[in-house]
């Protein structure tokens, strides 16, 4: 089965107030907006959510790689290939 690659989408968040942007791969977008709706918040919401939680790690990832990894861990069965 041949799988379809995309390159990330920039888009614009709101964490606290500041605006920032965030590039991700469409399948994360659609993994993110479907956590947020299952969660019943904002997609800023829940950004900002992980956002505090990425900032209480002792290594910090960037925003981009802890959402990443954040979907990962919330939604294996979505991300295993």
């Amino acid at each position: 089965m041949a799988r379809s690659y995309h390159p990330p989408v920039k888009r614009s968040v709101t964490i606290a107030g500041h605006p920032t942007s965030i590039s991700l791969e469409p399948v994360f977008w659609d993994a993110l907006e479907a956590e947020a709706a299952r969660l019943a918040l904002p997609v800023n919401a829940l950004v900002a959510r992980i956002d505090v939680e990425r900032m209480e790690a002792d290594d910090a990832p960037n925003l981009t790689s802890a959402i990443r990894q954040w979907l990962w861990r919330s939604r294996p069965d979505q991300m295993a290939p």
